[in-house]
């Protein structure tokens, strides 16, 4: 059980885009048998079926369309401590029963929080399929939670942000970092919660909050594998559709950005730190928020500036100039509000911060002024085509797309036209969202430093 960390989601996206980007395209051509089918249930619950018959595993996901991001005020991490929560004793089951029931079967589960979305997922054979259907459905609506339960899993959680937050300086300066490029967006809140607030979660939140999101009508089911639609829908009926819609949730409204007008930075020194590094990070549009073709260029110049070791950032500090040992940038789209895009660095040998930084700047304000070439542009859109032939191979890729997307205000019909909206995407689209977006007045920088540069 883990929160989804920054690093955890852009890989996510990484693997899923590629999916995304090629898969329709690939399925258009492919027999029924292979074609994703999308239906709900009388109790309002999505259900996507992803069918890959080539070899005897499926992959059984539950999103929840319920994330940090939706918390009330004050009460921070109760989004991610409900999904230890989940794995508590129900009225039908005692405390551990399906871990040990999916361990027995040779199967893997777990289950991530995010900003947007909290999911669930198994990893089995066909025929436990309506095992783990059942299982699911029951802890939907039939959680025990004691004030033992509660103090129990809250004290997991707060050695889990000791653990994973406060004794890692990296991710320390990442938290407030986010505070301090979002001025108003709770993205700003880390998924884990503040110590404060984690400190004085109790059972009236969390059945307040379980009462509330935990229902079908806000939950997505994702199979992917060895499956027939008919059969899963039968077994979906069967399992789910027991369960009884909840109240209407209304529209996912969360308070708005204001403009953006100075840069900021943000600096931690720690006797921890051996090399320095910086991150630069700008708002921008997400694909539920930006204009048509903006976040698909905005994937595009994150893949040319700097998505791997042919990219511009990669080629001119790691290769040519040999100063920096990383450079490179990311965009995660799939969000429900608008999200950041990011560029790093950390130097190399005698190189110093500044020089790196400087460097990438100055790759970033030569897109800005010149744009990217047509014949480059090509080669990022094949790549993530090739990326594709290996995403294939991992049903949890294509599980993880269709569910990201639609618990972030997306459709099926959205991951299936994604193919033709990134090719169809200019260079003068990327050069365009680059020079509105990546203005360095308007950024957030943070400097990861050894403790003796300190005030350096």
């Amino acid at each position: 059980m883990t929160f989804q960390a920054e690093w955890l989601r852009a890989t996510l996206l990484a693997t899923s885009l590629a999916f995304a980007i090629t898969g329709p395209a690939l399925a258009d051509s492919a027999p029924d048998a292979f074609k994703v089918t999308d239906f709900l249930l009388d109790n309002g619950m999505e259900v996507v079926v992803i069918p890959d018959h080539r070899a005897p595993i499926v992959t059984h996901m539950v999103w929840y369309k319920i994330g940090s991001a939706d918390e009330p005020p004050g009460k921070s991490g109760i989004a991610h401590f409900f999904e230890h929560l989940m794995f508590k004793a129900t009225t039908h089951h005692a405390a551990g029963e399906f871990d040990r029931a999916i361990s027995d079967i040779g199967g893997s589960n777990n289950a991530f929080t995010s900003y947007d979305y909290t999911a669930f997922h198994e990893t089995v054979a066909p025929t436990a399929l309506e095992l783990m259907m059942s299982f699911e459905a029951d802890r939907m609506r039939n959680l025990i939670l004691t004030d033992d339960v509660i103090k129990t899993e809250r004290d997991v959680i707060l050695e889990e942000r000791r653990s994973r937050i406060d004794n890692n300086p990296e991710a320390v300066l990442d938290e407030e970092v986010d505070a301090t490029l979002w001025q108003n967006q709770p993205y700003r809140i880390p998924v884990i919660g503040w110590m404060q607030e984690m400190q004085q979660l109790n059972r009236t939140d969390a059945t307040a909050f379980y009462d509330r999101y935990y229902r079908p009508n806000n939950a997505v089911l994702i199979v992917a594998g060895d499956v027939e639609p008919d059969a899963v829908r039968a077994l979906a009926e069967k399992t789910y559709g027991k369960v009884a819609r909840g109240p209407d949730l209304p529209p996912r409204i969360r308070p708005v950005e204001p403009e953006q007008n100075t840069k900021r930075t943000v600096t931690l020194s720690d006797a921890r730190v051996s090399v320095p590094s910086f991150s630069t990070q700008w708002v921008v549009p997400s694909y539920h928020t930006g204009k048509p073709g903006e976040a698909e260029a905005l994937d595009l110049l994150a893949e040319i500036l700097g998505g791997g070791n042919r990219s511009r950032l990669y080629q001119a500090l790691v290769v040519q100039q040999g100063i920096a040992s990383s450079a490179g940038a990311f965009f995660q789209g799939t969000m429900l509000d608008d999200t950041n895009f990011t560029v790093y660095g950390a130097p190399r040998g005698d190189a110093k911060l500044a020089d790196v930084e400087a460097a990438v700047d100055a790759e970033v304000a030569r897109i800005v002024r010149d744009g990217v070439t047509p014949s480059e542009l090509e080669k990022a859109k094949d790549r993530y085509v090739r990326s594709m032939i290996f995403a294939r191979d991992k049903q949890d890729s294509m599980a993880n797309i269709y569910g990201s997307t639609l618990a972030t205000g997306g459709d099926v019909q959205d991951v299936q036209q994604w193919p033709d909206r990134i090719r169809t995407v200019t260079a003068d689209q990327v050069k365009a969202v680059a020079a509105r977006y990546l203005v360095l007045a308007r950024s957030t920088t943070g400097y990861l430093l050894p403790q003796q540069q300190a005030g350096n």
